[in-house]
């Protein structure tokens, strides 16, 4: 099977999945993703999830489309574009019968994958087990080991602490403060200083921890639970970030395109 046919398919749509889809679509493969009928990404300008809400979407150089069939997917990747899929239960894993799946969708645990889902089982963060329950598992944690191919054992198991930006660890990040509807009072791309207020759930304000600027943010009108992240502020404060592919995500994708080299495409050839 030649490298321009090989299916790839990514479980999940956010920033880091959006961008192992970047690497692997400049490679040459054939990449299909999925989401939520209602996304929760954070960082929206850089996630393909926006296909779903939109209809199409771009990243980058790189656009994504709404697809509602296989058909429909055959006709977007043709047209050089990534085809997504709103996937509530997994059904597109049968229906595509990919070369590789990638479950990109950062849950911290295994939601329902299993090395026999594809030849090539690829799980992304902590949660999974390299020859348990998929075939490797990419590193996603900020340091010396981001980015790294595990294929044997687990990533690091998850800290709920957020990694260090800027000098910033937990203070970027927005929680809502209780559940209810999300409403944005802010956009990404915003410059902000600590204290400022930039969203509330049910008139209970959502204020900065530090200065910087908006790098995520829910969209308005979505619904949230109490302590749900539902924004991010990066100290550095560089507008490019808000709409380039992260250093992290880039990272990941390497992690995932290497594995895809080693244990899929050389298999197939």
């Amino acid at each position: 099977m030649g490298r321009e046919l090989y299916k790839v398919l990514i479980r999940g749509a956010g920033d880091i999945a959006s961008g192992i889809a970047i690497r692997l679509h400049h490679a040459g493969f054939a990449v299909y993703m999925t989401d939520l009928q209602i996304p929760t990404s954070i960082r929206r300008t850089v996630c393909f999830s926006e296909a779903i809400i939109n209809g199409c979407t771009r990243v980058e150089d790189v656009e994504a489309v709404l697809a509602d069939s296989i058909d429909r997917a055959e006709e977007i990747i043709s047209s050089g574009a990534i085809p997504v899929f709103v996937d509530q239960d997994g059904r597109w894993l049968s229906e595509l019968r990919p070369d590789a799946e990638v479950d990109a969708r950062l849950a911290k645990y295994n939601i329902d994958i299993k090395k026999s889902d594809a030849p090539l089982v690829i799980g992304v963060g902590p949660g999974f087990t390299a020859g348990v329950d998929c075939h490797a598992v990419v590193e996603t944690k900020r340091g010396h080991t981001l980015g790294r191919l595990i294929t044997d054992g687990s990533a690091i198991p998850n800290s709920g602490i957020p990694g260090n930006v800027g000098g910033y660890s937990w203070e970027r990040v927005l929680r809502a403060p209780d559940d209810g509807r999300f409403e944005a009072l802010a956009k990404i791309g915003d410059i902000v200083e600590a204290g400022d207020v930039v969203a509330r759930v049910n008139g209970k304000p959502i204020t900065a921890n530090i200065s910087g600027i908006i790098r995520g943010l829910l969209p308005d009108g979505i619904s949230v639970t109490k302590d749900m992240k539902s924004g991010d502020v990066d100290p550095r404060s560089v507008p490019e970030h808000c709409y380039t592919v992260s250093e992290k995500a880039l990272a990941v994708g390497g992690g995932v395109l290497e594995a895809i080299m080693r244990f899929g495409v050389n298999k197939q050839n």
